[in-house]
C-alpha cells in the first residue's frame, strides 16, 4: 500500500463523553478480528463499561455475530461514513446489556470507490466523531480484511489499534506490513494513534508451530503482545452462528475465560497509559 497522501484540516478530536477509539484491524482475513469485536466488547461490558462496536466491515459479520438482522439495519455505517447520516441514528442496542453497535450491509463495500475522488475520504469516520457525544468508555471498530480506504479512515479516527494475529508460519511476514502502515497513517493522518497491543489468535497448545510463533512474536515485539492468548476453540466458531457472543453461548469455555482475561489485561493497559502516558 502506498502512503497516504497528506490532508490539512483534521478535525479536532470528539468529545471525551465519545470514549476511547479502539480499531481492531489487521489486513489479512481469518484471524479473529470480528471475533475479538464481539467477545472482546462483551467481556468489557460484562465489566460494568459502556461499550459501542462500529462493524466497518462489509460483510456485517460483527452484526450478525450479535444477532442483528439484516433487515434491522435500516441506517448502517455505510450512511454515516458517507455523511448521508449521523453515527448516532445508526446505533442499536444488541441483546448485551451496556453494549451498542453500529451495523454494517455489503453496501459498504461501495464507500472504497464512492470516496475515492473525495478530500476527506480518509478522515469520513473521524468526522462523524466530531459531534458525537455518547457516554461511551470503548468504541470497538471492527475493521475490513484489507489496508483499503475503510481500515484507513478507522486508524485514522482511533485512539489505539489492537491487531489479532493467527498463530501460523506467515504471521510475523504480514504483520511487519501493518505495523509499517499504522506508522504511515501516524505520520501523515493520525499522530496519536498507538499500538494498543498484540493479541494471539488460534492457539493451539497441541501444535509446536502455534508455540514457535508466539514465541518469535514475542522476542520480535516483545510487551506490546498481550499476555492472554486465545485458543483454537469449537465454541468460539459455533457462537457467531447462533448469532451469540461466545460469552453468551458457553460461557464456562476456555474461549469465553479468555477473551474475559483479555478485557482485564486490556483495561490494566489503559489504565497504565493513563497513568504514564
Amino acid at each position: 500500500m502506498s502512503a497516504p497522501p497528506r490532508q490539512t484540516a483534521a478535525p479536532a478530536r470528539s468529545s471525551v463523553l465519545c470514549g476511547r477509539i479502539l480499531a481492531i484491524a489487521n489486513q489479512k482475513g481469518g484471524v479473529g478480528k470480528t471475533t475479538t469485536a464481539i467477545n472482546l466488547g462483551t467481556a468489557l461490558a460484562a465489566a460494568g463499561k459502556r461499550i459501542l462496536v462500529i462493524d466497518f466491515d462489509p460483510q456485517g459479520n460483527a452484526s450478525t455475530g450479535f444477532g442483528i438482522d439484516r433487515e434491522a439495519r435500516r441506517v448502517t455505517a455505510y450512511e454515516v461514513v458517507l455523511g448521508q447520516a449521523r453515527l448516532a441514528d445508526a446505533i442499536l442496542p444488541t441483546m448485551v446489556p451496556g453494549l451498542d453497535i453500529v451495523p454494517a450491509t455489503v453496501d459498504l463495500s461501495a464507500a472504497e470507490v464512492e470516496l475515492v475522488g473525495d478530500a476527506r475520504r480518509n478522515f469520513r469516520l473521524r468526522d462523524a466523531f466530531a459531534n458525537f457525544i455518547k457516554p461511551y468508555d470503548h468504541i470497538l471498530i471492527d475493521c475490513p480484511p484489507s489496508l483499503g480506504i475503510l481500515t484507513v479512515n478507522a486508524l485514522a479516527a482511533a485512539h489505539a489499534v489492537m491487531v489479532p494475529l493467527q498463530c501460523e508460519f506467515f504471521a510475523l511476514e504480514g504483520l511487519s506490513m501493518l505495523l509499517r502502515t499504522i506508522e504511515r497513517i501516524r505520520q501523515s493522518l493520525n499522530p496519536m494513534l498507538q499500538i494498543h497491543g498484540i493479541v494471539l489468535t488460534m492457539f493451539d497448545r497441541r501444535n509446536n508451530l502455534s508455540e514457535q510463533v508466539a514465541t518469535d512474536v514475542r522476542s520480535f515485539l516483545g510487551d506490546r503482545v498481550y499476555q492472554t492468548v486465545i485458543p483454537r476453540n469449537v465454541r468460539i466458531s459455533e457462537a457467531p452462528s447462533h448469532g451469540q457472543p461466545v460469552l453468551y453461548y458457553d460461557v464456562k469455555s476456555s474461549g469465553a475465560k479468555a477473551y474475559a482475561h483479555l478485557a482485564g489485561e486490556m483495561l490494566r493497559r489503559d489504565q497504565a497509559i493513563a497513568v504514564f502516558g
